[in-house]
């Protein structure tokens, strides 16, 4: 069905076409995508970063926000993760029995937690980074030295954890 709307195509009927645009406007046209193209990759970078520097946050004052207060602390640590190398924290003496991991971690992405007693891997944890506060219950079979090792792909970031003896 053809049918004709006044001043849609200015006088043309729908069966004639544009013409196209000048060879003079099409730098213009060039340039208006490339801006609309820089400006969408500035907007999805800017919503995939931390809202704050975790280079300039304060580390001690996050993580007493970050995780609960407790006794009989075994194994704590807490900093930044500025690369994909792994940070890792030993503790000689611990004794068999079962504990609670407590995790925390902000500025987007994942944390991953590798726990291992003498050398040999007992598990792994991770933290979704959004400050939310993870738990996971570790089963040490004998005393020794236990690791546990920090690292994400998605750096920088801050984290914290503490090792408990379960209740």
């Amino acid at each position: 069905m053809l049918s004709f709307i006044p001043g849609t195509l200015r006088g043309r009927t729908s069966l004639q076409r544009a013409r196209p645009v000048g060879r003079a406007a099409r730098p213009i046209w060039r340039a208006a995508r490339g801006m609309a193209a820089g400006a969408a990759v500035v907007l999805a970078t800017a919503a995939c970063s931390p809202a704050g520097s975790i280079e300039s946050a304060d580390v001690p004052a996050w993580k007493a926000t970050a995780l609960p207060s407790a006794s009989g602390v075994v194994l704590e640590d807490s900093g930044r993760i500025l690369n994909r190398d792994p940070i890792t924290k030993t503790a000689a003496g611990i004794g068999a029995g079962t504990y609670v991991l407590t995790i925390s971690c902000d500025g987007g992405g994942k944390a991953f937690f590798q726990i291992s007693l003498d050398g040999a891997r007992l598990s792994e944890a991770g933290a979704a980074c959004n400050s939310s506060r993870e738990t996971a219950r570790i089963k040490v079979p004998a005393a020794g030295t236990l690791e546990i090792s920090t690292s994400s792909v998605d750096a920088p970031l801050i984290y914290a954890y503490q090792l408990v003896p379960a209740e």
